[in-house]
Order: C-alpha cells, then structure tokens, then sequence
C-alpha cells in the first residue's frame, strides 16, 4: 500500500491527466496571437518531457494535499496516515519532489509534510485523492464573507477582480475551484476539493453549471492569457461546489490551480487490492 501510494504521487507530478492536456491542446488550436500560442506549445513540451522522462513537470512539486474518504469498515483504516507520511518520505527522495515544507518559526526545512483531510464513509473502501498544489498558484487563494444580498453577483465580482489582481502570478491558463456556502473554514475547503472534477464537467445541478460557465467567458474575456502575457484562454475550466449556509453569511473561497494541474486517485479495498488511475 505504501509502494501504491508513492506510485500515485510519482503519477500525479510527472503526468498531466489527459483531459488537462486535451483542454490544454484545444487552447493552443484557439488562441491566433504569437506569444500565447508560443508559450501553450512550451507547456504542452514540458507535459510530454515529464511524462517520458518521469520526471516532475514543474520545479515546484508543490504542497502535497490528500483527500480522503475513509471507509469505516476497512481494516486497512488505522494504517493510512502512517502510511500516507512514509510514501511522502520516499517520494522526496526518489521521484525526487522539491522538500517545500518550512517551520513558521525557525524557516527549518522539514522535507515535505502532508495536508490530509478525513471524511469517514459508509463501506470498506478507502479512496484517496492526492492534489499537489504549486506555490504561485495557491498564494492567490482568498476568502471573501459576502452578505447574503451580495448573493451569485458578488461571488462573479470577486473571482473577476482576483483573476485580475493575480494576473500572471498563478501560471495560466488556470483551473478555478470556487466553494460557496457553510463556512469560513469549508468554503476554502470545498473550493480546493472542487479542483479533482475533470475538466469539462459541468455540476449537477443546472444552476450552478451554466453560473460556471458564466464565469469562465468573463475570465476568459478578460485576456490575461497564457503566462499571463495575453490570449484568449485564461482559464480551462471554472468548478463549483455549494453547501447550505447560516441566514447570516454568504462564505466563498477562491482557489486557483495553474496549467500543472496534477492530481491522481488510488482506492484500497477492505481485502487489500490498490487501484491508482488519473
């Protein structure tokens, strides 16, 4: 299970998931201006360089975040944080990841630490998304406590003036996860879990897909581009995800992924079997 975990870490840095790359492709074939098809035909060699070589596409390995739906009836369960710790060990020195994690007080490296959040399931299955987050693009990540009367209207306003405050600092074209709802802490939550939705897929609920939509043409439209020198694509793609909120707050987390949009999956079942896929 160890060797399982590091496997799907190694995947995650050094392969883009294919519907990244075909959105990727897709912006290149639209964009008409020099430097932004320049700089996508640069990004789509760095993705087939780190997928050939197995190597990271990106210096920045990033902050390694893991979600996970435990199962409660797994036996494996006990075992998982450990587990999880010690692949992450060896991943640093093998594949190898950038060691990005520093102590707040003394600026010691630590190596490289997880993030893992726990939701307890029904089942024996336990599935675990791993998520490297780049540096750049999360220091653009924001809250915002809107009033309710601010409502959908406020929430475009914020991701509008964000992607326009950060420019090219998060390396796009990005992914935005947006989390609207319960609170402070959930919606940044809910806004980084949004990103493990492929690329393409619109919510469930109409609503909320043609307000993800919405959001996409105007930050598209507002030319930031490729490396942030220009384009039509900014983005690839917008996610949103929404809970229930108190009367009184309106929470809304904003989190942006950059072009390396890496992520993988791996399930372990209750008799011991791995399943690790993009």
């Amino acid at each position: 299970m160890e060797e399982a975990i590091l496997e799907a870490i190694r995947l995650a840095v050094t392969k883009i998931p294919d519907d990244v790359v075909k959105s990727l492709q897709e912006a290149y074939k639209r964009e008409n201006t020099p430097t932004a098809k320049f700089n996508l035909e640069n990004i789509l060699k760095a993705i087939e360089i780190g997928e050939k070589e197995r190597i990271p596409v990106c210096q920045d390995t990033g902050t390694v975040t893991f979600f996970v739906e435990a199962g409660v009836r797994n036996p494996y369960l006990g075992m998982i944080k450990e587990l999880i710790n010690s692949a992450l060990e060896k991943a640093t020195r093998e594949i190898p990841l950038r060691p990005n994690t520093i102590n707040v007080l003394t600026n010691k490296n630590l190596g490289n630490l997880p993030i893992v959040h726990w939701e307890l399931v029904n089942g024996d299955r336990i599935r675990i998304a791993i998520l490297p987050k780049g540096g750049g693009s999360e220091n653009c990540s924001a809250l915002a406590m809107l009033t309710p009367a601010e409502g959908f209207e406020g929430v475009k306003r914020l991701v509008i003036e964000k992607v326009k405050e950060c420019g090219g600092k998060p390396c796009p074209p990005i992914i935005l996860g947006i989390g609207i709802g319960g609170s402070s802490d959930l919606a940044l939550k809910l806004a980084k879990k949004a990103l493990l939705r492929p690329l393409g897929e619109r919510h469930k609920d109409g609503r909320i897909a043609r307000f993800e939509e919405e959001l996409l043409e105007e930050v598209n439209s507002l030319g930031i581009g490729p490396m942030g020198m220009g384009g039509k694509t900014t983005a690839l793609d917008v996610k949103v995800e929404v809970v229930p909120r108190h009367p009184a707050s309106f929470p809304v987390g904003v989190v942006f992924q950059c072009w390396a949009h890496r992520k993988a999956f791996l399930e372990i079942s209750g008799s011991g079997e791995v399943r690790i896929w993009q």
